[in-house]
């Protein structure tokens, strides 16, 4: 039973009289009621309980005033002694382990009609593999592009969250971090403002999206050549707006980028931005509804051109650098995303992509094309319901120009062995099993596969074992 109706059942015993004139009230005006001045807020279903009248839809469903949530994730991640017969600034090394950990408080409150604000802090401490290098498709997205070895503060999430019902049958939502218990119209409008992940509103998975309950791989949860707007953390100050109509939405948003690529900082003057936009479609397929995306984005910053770096390096016998060459200018990319359930245990998802490849990575990661294939299956056949098990395919590659770059000793975001003779694909396999312990914590158990780590067939392939620890309240 919501808090809510159990309060409003104890005062109507208590205080009969008093909510007789509450209900008689206006909604939004002052009440002197008992010596107090009260402002009168309706209540979902107390009203139409107390008159005897039916309450409508938009009351049958309980609006969540505010709430809190909680989560813990510990990961430690290793690698084999894999085959590295050389190695450079940015290369993965043999025999390593990480572990990170982090603890985040979400705290939302509904302001008015339709609108949230969340605010999230978090306190991070931990490395991923070789302080998050070595691989394009870099196996945990709980590691970041910084660390330490003290927990340290930050805010990666504050926002405030609109949505503005339009008409059609009205839907439940649960309540979840960073979203309200409450119901909205299957039209909608939903308006973004604040600091959140471009990935909160944009190429989202339901099986392929969240490192800290499915898969690890930067690649898998989300597409390897999507450069969205981010700090070093994955966050960003923007707007965003989606349209929902029948069996469509359409979303649009625009995003800080960084002061330079791959920073802590966000640009200031939001001189440098990113601008998003998304076309989801939804259909019946096996009796459960589909969902295909199309995703793309334009960045627009000093960005350096590669072929550029690589003719001022040739002319000056020094190592390729794409900062020396920075000018504005605009860097482009699209991706498909698609995720289909086969049956209530058991979803198919994949993931294509393609972006520049003569101008450098801004925010993300080295992948100019990307491939994914996967499916996920819970363990209701083996008794275990909460339990899931999945597995995912990927293939990354990048351009002719990166791949000169990088043989000339050039560095990305996360790759530069110092040289590649031999360029290919970056192939990865992932597979793991998530053992629900309790009702709120979950163990998991990772394991991935990567072929020519950073695009390099003289290295690997590596093996890459990891193991999660995972609550929410």
């Amino acid at each position: 039973m919501a808090l809510g109706s159990v309060f409003w059942g104890c005062l109507r015993r208590l205080c009969p009289r008093l909510t007789t004139r509450l209900v008689a009230a206006r909604p939004g005006r002052w009440l002197l009621a008992g010596g107090l001045l009260l402002w009168h807020v309706p209540i979902a279903g107390a009203d139409a309980t107390a008159s005897g009248t039916p309450p409508d839809d938009s009351q049958t469903i309980s609006q969540q005033r505010f709430a809190i949530h909680a989560q813990t994730t510990f990961v430690q991640q290793g690698t084999d002694n894999f085959y590295a017969p050389y190695s450079g600034p940015n290369s993965l090394t043999p025999l390593t382990t990480r572990e990170t950990f982090d603890v985040s408080v979400f705290f939302g409150a509904r302001l008015w009609q339709g609108a949230e604000v969340w605010v999230e802090p978090e306190v991070d401490q931990g490395f991923g593999l070789d302080d998050t290098l070595g691989v394009a498709g870099f196996p945990s997205g709980e590691d970041y592009k910084v660390g330490s070895n003290l927990p340290y503060f930050r805010m990666p999430r504050w926002f405030v969250r609109q949505t503005i019902d339009t008409g059609g049958e009205r839907e439940a939502v649960p309540g979840v971090a960073d979203q309200l218990a409450g119901s909205q119209s299957a039209d909608r409008w939903v308006l973004w403002l604040g600091k959140f992940s471009v990935t909160d509103v944009f190429d989202t998975n339901q099986y392929a999206h969240d490192p800290r309950s499915d898969f690890f791989n930067w690649a898998a949860v989300d597409a390897g050549t999507f450069d969205y707007a981010a700090d070093a953390w994955g966050y960003t100050v923007g707007a965003a707006a989606e349209r929902y109509i029948g069996a469509w939405t359409f979303r649009t948003g625009i995003f800080d980028l960084s002061n330079v690529p791959n920073s802590e900082s966000l640009e200031h003057g939001f001189d440098e931005f990113q601008v998003d936009a998304e076309i989801e479609r939804r259909y019946q397929l096996f009796g459960h509804t589909g969902r295909v995306l199309l995703t793309g984005f334009d960045s627009r910053g000093r960005m350096g051109l590669l072929d550029e770096a690589i003719e001022l390096a040739k002319l000056t016998g020094t190592t390729p650098d794409a900062a020396k060459v920075r000018e504005y200018r605009g860097r482009m990319g699209v991706s498909l995303d698609l995720e289909q359930p086969i049956s209530s245990d058991l979803g198919v998802f994949a993931r294509a992509g393609k972006a520049a490849g003569n101008v450098e990575t801004y925010e993300f990661t080295d992948i100019d094309r990307t491939a994914e294939l996967g499916a996920s299956l819970t363990g209701r056949q083996w008794h275990r319901p909460d339990d899931t098990v999945g597995v995912a395919g990927i293939d990354d590659g990048i351009s002719a120009e990166r791949e000169e770059y990088f043989n000339l000793g050039g560095r990305g975001i996360l790759c530069g062995d110092g040289k590649l003779p031999h360029p290919g694909a970056e192939q990865i396999i992932e597979t793991y099993y998530s053992f629900a312990a309790l009702s709120w914590a979950q163990l998991s158990l990772d394991y991935q596969w990567i072929d020519n780590p950073c695009y390099n067939t003289d290295r690997g392939p590596v093996s890459v074992a990891a193991l999660r620890i995972h609550a929410q309240f």
